[in-house]
């Protein structure tokens, strides 16, 4: 059986014209047919720049998925009971049986708070773990959520996808670590990039899987480049 699964940095669903459009979010996702979605920078009730809305909720109903979000950034507003979120979200076409969010606690309220998104996936008799991150730019932390990531991709059995905005180039020492125990399906193709969005130039997303899982073909999703600042990345997998 095959799967599509899909990674996309949806940037609040801003785009390169300053405009907030999640329809434009919406299509895209639905043009590729992908089955699994992992989205980074996905605001949950967060502010007037994406009208307090629940975007993963609203993209699943537009979509007709089930869904999950993971906030790796929880405020309050002063002297209020709203909370504010921001983080990462997966979308199915099949339904989601369980989840975990993990928050990266290295350096808690001292720069950009980040998590691991998990969930379980049942896929026509097969269960499916899916990962998503956002990690962060700096090499220290980056190599301590990578360790992370990993010890929990490593206690699970079933087949597995890993997503997200990885911030990150190939071939570089976090990118060695993540494929000692994963593979890059991307690997092969170099001309593979999903940034800037406009005129891209180097490959910051990405799909890592199961050593054991086999790659139909990989392809960068480029017809609206102006949707966010990122490009997704698709993936066709052969899941069993």
């Amino acid at each position: 059986m095959q799967i599509k699964v899909l990674t996309f940095n949806i940037h609040h669903g801003k785009g390169l014209d300053n405009r907030v459009d999640l329809s434009r979010i919406s299509k895209i996702i639905q043009s590729t047919g992908a089955d699994v979605i992992g989205l980074n920078e996905v605001d949950k009730h967060f502010s007037k720049r994406s009208e307090f809305l629940d975007q993963a909720e609203w993209l699943a109903k537009k979509l007709g998925m089930d869904f999950v979000f993971g906030p790796a950034i929880t405020s309050r507003e002063r002297g209020s009971h709203h909370v504010r979120q921001y983080g990462n979200a997966i979308l199915s076409r099949f339904p989601i049986i369980r989840s975990n969010n993990h928050p990266f606690d290295f350096l808690p309220n001292i720069i950009e708070e980040r998590a691991l998104l998990e969930a379980d996936i049942s896929i026509k008799g097969t269960e499916l773990s899916v990962f998503v991150a956002h990690l962060s730019f700096a090499p220290f932390l980056h190599g301590k959520q990578t360790n992370f990531i990993l010890d929990q991709v490593q206690r699970k059995q079933n087949p597995i996808v890993v997503m997200g905005d990885w911030n990150m180039y190939p071939f570089t020492k976090s990118w060695k670590l993540a494929t000692s125990v994963l593979k890059d399906p991307v690997e092969e193709q170099a001309a593979l990039v999903t940034y800037p969005a406009k005129k891209p130039r180097v490959r910051l997303d990405y799909i890592f899987i199961r050593k054991d899982m086999n790659v139909i073909d990989t392809e960068v999703i480029m017809h609206e480049p102006i949707a966010s600042d990122h490009l997704p990345l698709l993936a066709t997998l052969q899941l069993i």
